[in-house]
């Protein structure tokens, strides 16, 4: 057996009697490495470090923190099948996923490692003096972007690499130049602690301050809650069920110092499928349509959970069934998430009416296993249930039959807040369309043409968002180089001598960056 201490800082410590194992879903047995809850006092030593660590860390360069997600990069892709391993056996996720999952890891961290040695996402702004202005001369001003503080990142269960201890989060918040506290999640203790190493390996590797980062293990709540209300700590990441991230927000809100919390919730994802597409590509779009909804068991953020067509009679219905039909059984990443799937699932089954449309094939043998399934309502039964419109997670469906373009319409505005927002059509239905993509542009942070939602790509363009309860602020985003902007806050400089001003601020462009001086995108000096 191997136990894994809780990594605070450049230290290990394993204070706490209060201990549990890792679990492998697919087998319902325990893995061999066991781990220390968190303990109030490891909590605060690592709230401590944390403020301490960040007030040397928020003044280093680009260049270095560049060096330091690097460093980590490198170490993650250097932790070889040791680190496949044992995901693959607390999470039963395919170790092709896996694989791939780590090279979207390094991969993101390396994209913030060249934002920082760019330089230009700090987003500096100079007004120049105006002395002899009257009636009133106006001041030299300058802003940028500045770290907000330590911050807590929540690892979540479906992506235990990319949106865990070395993810999104993670990454966007080292970047801003904010040190970080993150909960491991339960479901993938041992995978964390192999992540873990490598960043606290990384920090010390770089001399980064003890400090700027650590990793809290705990299978419960109670390390969440009290790092979250913790008075040193100014920001919070969190991917998850709307429960928990709601409940998160509240207590972030009620501090008496509130905090954001940019949590990721939940999100239907709908699919607009429009009638000529449907007539000419209805079978294709009904296999990819149940390969989307059961992908990764659909335990995927951007799961397509809602379907939406206008009546027809060109067969659509019945490849949506076959290829639903042809699914498989999956591992559920915890019995907990299987329990509240099979109720969410027999919840809506129980509505009046909604019926079962096709299941997938219950014939696989093992734990833990989830059955996909598409279940039908009619378009009126769908208006005044709103629990229809809330997640399940997992591999489950609801198909709404649409018999006018004014229904959809309807439909669509009654929807809550997306993740996505995915319309089939052809050229000319999209103009035809148009007010429905308009009505969805409010409803999603990410508007599909004619693909599928989950797959989402890490790049500078990405808006992984949207209004709530898809997120608790719309205005970010947790994949792409925006997220930055989640850990970061706006400083403006009155009258600041050279001396003191941020080298990104000085009348000398010494980094070459992009700034806006007097209203003009410019990387050139300030000449006076």
């Amino acid at each position: 057996m191997q136990k894994e201490p809780n990594i605070i800082g450049v230290e290990f410590s394993s204070l706490g009697n209060d201990t549990f194992y890792s679990y492998n879903p697919a087998t319902g047995t325990n893995n061999d490495y066991l781990f220390h809850k968190a303990t109030e006092a490891e909590i605060e030593s690592a709230a401590k470090k944390a403020a301490a660590a960040f007030q040397t860390y928020r003044k280093k360069t680009g260049k270095e923190k560049a060096a330091f997600l690097s460093a980590i990069a490198d170490k993650i892709s250097n932790t070889g099948e040791a680190l496949i391993t044992i995901c693959c056996a607390e999470t039963a996720l395919p170790p092709a996923r896996i694989e791939g999952e780590r090279a979207r890891t390094v991969n993101q961290l390396k994209m913030f490692a060249a934002l920082l040695l760019e330089g230009s996402w700090v987003d500096a702004r100079i007004d120049t003096a105006m002395p002899d202005r009257t009636p009133l001369a106006k001041p030299d001003l300058r802003s940028i972007h500045i770290p907000i503080g330590p911050v807590v990142v929540f690892g979540a269960s479906n992506f235990p690499l990319a949106f865990s201890v070395a993810g999104g989060d993670m990454a966007s918040a080292l970047a801003a130049g904010c040190t970080v506290i993150v909960k491991a999640h339960p479901a993938h203790p041992a995978t964390s602690a192999i992540i873990g190493r490598a960043i606290q390996a990384a920090a010390i590797e770089t001399g980064m301050p003890d400090g700027v980062f650590s990793l809290l293990f705990d299978n419960g709540i109670s390390v969440g809650q009290q790092l979250v209300k913790h008075p040193l700590i100014k920001a919070v990441g969190f991917t998850g069920s709307y429960k928990a991230g709601k409940a998160i927000f509240d207590a972030a809100a009620a501090r008496p110092e509130p905090i954001p919390v940019y949590a990721e919730m939940s999100s239907v994802n709908p699919v607009f499928i429009l009638p000529q597409m449907m007539h000419s590509k209805g079978k294709e779009i009904a296999a990819a349509y149940s390969l989307s909804l059961t992908m990764g068991v659909g335990q995927f953020c951007t799961n397509p959970g809602v379907l939406f067509y206008q009546s027809e009679n060109g067969g659509f219905k019945e490849s949506l069934k076959t290829a639903l039909e042809q699914t498989k059984a999956g591992v559920m990443l915890t019995k907990t998430i299987l329990d509240s799937y099979n109720a969410g699932v027999n919840e809506r089954l129980a509505m009046a009416g909604v019926s079962k449309f096709a299941m997938g094939d219950e014939s696989t043998a093992g734990n833990n296993l989830a059955t996909p399934i598409l279940m039908e309502v009619d378009n009126q039964s769908f208006d005044t249930a709103p629990t229809l419109k809330e997640e399940v997670f997992g591999p489950a469906g609801v198909v709404v039959s649409m018999a006018t373009k004014k229904e959809m319409m309807e439909a669509a505005m009654t929807m809550f807040g997306q993740l996505t927002a995915t319309v089939h059509g052809t050229d000319e239905e999209l103009i035809e369309y148009a007010d429905l993509l308009d009505i969805l542009e409010q409803k999603a942070g990410r508007v599909v043409i004619n693909g599928f939602p989950t797959g989402v790509e890490v790049s500078h363009a990405m808006v992984h968002g949207g209004p709530f309860p898809a997120t608790t602020d719309s205005k970010t985003t947790s994949v792409g180089t925006a997220a930055i902007y989640r850990f970061t806050r706006p400083v403006c400089y009155q009258n600041m001598p050279q001396s003191l001003l941020p080298e990104e601020l000085k009348n000398e462009n010494s980094l070459k960056i992009f700034r806006m001086i007097n209203g003009e995108i410019t990387d050139k000096d300030i000449v006076q």
